[in-house]
């Protein structure tokens, strides 16, 4: 857990960072935050790792109550169809279920950091969740990151990452957070114009 809050807290920042370069010219400025970006993106990255072995035991238990019986077995093997298709598995619950909700709460709690000037102390105030809900751009969260990135970049990404040995997985994710980074940066250049 502690290599998750690390990898994640500086993979996936850079990969905002990266972002902010795409969109502004800057890899940082006033404002941006990159210290409470790290913090959250270090409990995103307890809660991905969290996830990952709830959803990595969970779908392929649910395949076999289906009636597909090796199905848990076969993740510890090497690669076969019935692999696939349990990493394949994981990787839709998973993006279904837990990744609309993490990505909402991302938002969130880069909207909190932005509008407390990027500050360590501003992290730490209460942030109104019910007000900036009503303030996010629902139509690109929904038509650009549910609707496209879900499907076309994190259920096919998560896949590969689940056909990895368990100790690669969380690296894996956590690079794909510079993915991320860039993902969002196109987002936010899709809402300017």
């Amino acid at each position: 857990m502690v290599m998750s809050f690390i990898k994640f807290a500086l993979l996936a920042t850079l990969g905002e960072v990266i972002a902010l370069r795409i969109n502004t010219g800057k890899y940082n400025q006033p404002g941006f935050g990159i210290v409470p970006r790290i913090i959250v993106w270090g409990f995103l990255g307890l809660a991905i790792n969290m996830a990952f072995t709830i959803f990595a035991v969970g779908a392929p238990a649910f395949l076999a109550y289906l009636g597909l019986k090796d199905a848990p077995q076969a993740m510890l093997g090497s690669f076969s169809a019935l692999k696939l298709l349990d990493a394949l598995t994981i990787s839709i619950t998973l993006n279904l279920i837990f990744a609309p909700i993490m990505m909402t709460f991302h938002t969130i709690s880069d909207t909190h950091i932005l509008a407390n000037g990027g500050t360590l102390s501003g992290l730490f105030r209460p942030a109104p969740f019910a007000q900036i809900l009503k303030t996010m751009n629902w139509d690109i969260m929904w038509n650009f990151i549910f609707k496209k990135t879900i499907p076309f970049f994190w259920i096919p990404a998560h896949t590969i990452t689940f056909l990895m040995p368990p100790e690669f997985r969380v690296l894996f994710a956590a690079v794909l957070g510079i993915a991320l980074g860039l993902i969002l940066a196109i987002g936010n250049l899709k809402s300017r114009g």
